[in-house]
């Protein structure tokens, strides 16, 4: 009896710890840590943050840690104290990162938190208009013909780009060349200048080209049709059953972070990303807001790491 006692005694005292740190927060500015200034990240975490402020009765500001791709970033929060005020917005990076490099100084699932997935964006796949294609099932057929022939741009190693379009080789069983660039930017250019045939591209980066006629378009990324290009085929429908690649931006905390506290940012986060006008104007970024459970959020970076990290171990891709 005295052990059933002393077992509901301390799960008691937990249970109030924690709806005390659930009423005291937020108890002072919260930071969210995020990449570089200017890139999609950064925007994400401006606008997210912005819309906390009122809500949740503190500052709420951005803090840049760019460098080693993420894994300042990631460090940063995963070593921070686990009391809600200190947030991390990042994107795939952080999950896929201990597949690229052999020293990562944070465990993205033991180290992190999650509090809610906030935005996603597809690629699309676009070929240089002297390319004699017009869908994805032609491009496949070309490629297929031409083993070694065609090739594509590679910016950032790792990153969503470059991993879109190996998996698309893997399971299209291609033999499309990489071609390194020093950048995403770069790497674009290099295909309107017609240096390369291919590439999977965000939205924003391509829609002008696309709407000038500079690219053509074949293929959105996502499971679905996007509403970011209406009307542009899937490539999984037109002619990869099952591919997907989708970029995705979410938001973290440190691991033992109370859970009344991530359910207080959760609720605020998923608020925020719900009202018209934030939609619109990640829309108009070329980015569609989501919004999920932590448990959500949690499982699809769990998912992405076994899919894509495969992806990444037999493509030799490491940076």
């Amino acid at each position: 009896m005295r052990v059933r006692t002393g077992l509901f005694a301390a799960a008691l005292a937990v249970a109030m710890t924690a709806v005390a740190h659930a009423q005291a927060f937020p108890a002072r500015a919260i930071h969210i840590v995020t990449s570089e200034p200017g890139g999609g990240n950064d925007f994400a975490a401006r606008v997210i943050a912005q819309g906390l402020t009122g809500p949740l009765g503190q500052p709420v500001v951005v803090d840049n840690r760019g460098g080693a791709s993420g894994a300042i970033a990631g460090e940063t929060v995963a070593k921070g104290a686990p009391d809600g005020h200190l947030l991390l917005l990042y994107g795939s990076n952080i999950w896929l990162l201990p597949f690229l490099r052999e020293h990562v100084p944070y465990d993205p699932v033991k180290d992190l938190a999650p509090i809610s997935l906030a935005v996603r964006a597809p690629n699309i796949l676009v070929v240089h208009p002297s390319l004699p294609v017009k869908t994805t099932q032609e491009l496949l057929t070309l490629a297929r013909k031409r083993p070694g022939a065609l090739n594509y741009g590679a910016g950032a190693v790792g990153s969503s780009s470059q991993i879109a379009t190996e998996l698309f080789k893997a399971m299209g069983k291609l033999d499309i060349t990489q071609i390194s660039y020093k950048g995403n930017g770069i790497a674009l250019n290099a295909l309107i200048a017609g240096e390369v045939q291919l590439a999977f591209a965000t939205p924003g980066s391509v829609a002008a080209h696309i709407k000038a006629g500079r690219l053509h378009a074949l293929a959105v990324t996502s499971p679905q049709p996007s509403p970011l290009l209406p009307g542009l085929p899937t490539v999984a429908s037109a002619g990869l059953p099952g591919y997907e690649a989708v970029s995705i931006v979410g938001l973290f905390a440190p691991a033992k972070t109370p859970g009344p506290v991530i359910a207080r940012l959760n609720q605020e986060v998923v608020r925020v990303l719900g009202r018209a006008e934030v939609k619109e104007r990640f829309l108009s970024s070329g980015v569609e807001t989501v919004g999920s459970t932590p448990e959500e959020f949690g499982a699809t970076v769990k998912s992405e790491m076994a899919r894509l990290g495969k992806v990444i171990r037999d493509a030799g891709i490491r940076g």
